[in-house]
């Protein structure tokens, strides 16, 4: 880790996270680089028993929001998701590309309340609309916000904690998010 970067894990916050592919390249170039993130995304949260509260997968990098896992720090589920993606796919990687997909570091902010929780989550999902990949965020296969707004089911079974967590946030009263 950098000098003077400090990361506030074992918080019991949530945290945005976004890291990105190398050098920022748009390496996510076919619908199965996608696909398989996504399966890897369900394998890690399944791996550290964490919440995934929304996702969007983009052609240069990703964002999350996450909770902790329990028992392991989200620096090892962080690695856990880069590196096993990384393998899932070297297969399908042309012979031109580098040998590494992502950037070595990743950003983390910790969500401190509802409210920042709330614009972090609506930042993801408007994502691929806002840089014009599709007219509205709901034709973007790879993102949370087709479970949020259409109760789909599919990709990350992440979700699957998403509304209810958000619910329990709330109801606390006291602004954190966990």
């Amino acid at each position: 880790m950098p000098r003077g970067l400090r990361r506030f894990q074992e918080s019991g916050q949530s945290h945005f996270v976004t890291f990105s592919c190398y050098r920022r390249q748009p390496f996510f170039a076919t619908p199965e680089l996608f696909d398989h993130f996504v399966r890897s995304l369900e394998d890690m949260r399944r791996r550290f028993e964490l919440r995934v509260y929304g996702y969007v997968v983009m052609p240069e990098h990703v964002h999350l929001l996450l909770g902790e896992p329990p028992r392991a720090k989200l620096a090892e589920a962080i690695h856990y998701l880069k590196l096993s993606f990384s393998k899932r796919v070297r297969s399908l990687r042309s012979a031109g590309e580098p040998g590494t997909f992502w950037q070595k570091r990743y950003y983390d902010r910790n969500v401190r309340n509802y409210r920042e929780f709330t614009v972090k989550l609506r930042y993801l999902h408007r994502n691929p609309a806002q840089r014009g990949l599709v007219k509205e965020a709901g034709d973007w296969k790879w993102s949370s916000f087709r479970h949020y707004a259409f109760r789909e089911e599919g990709g990350s079974r992440s979700n699957q904690n998403g509304r209810q967590g958000i619910a329990r946030q709330k109801q606390r009263g006291n602004g954190e998010c966990s």
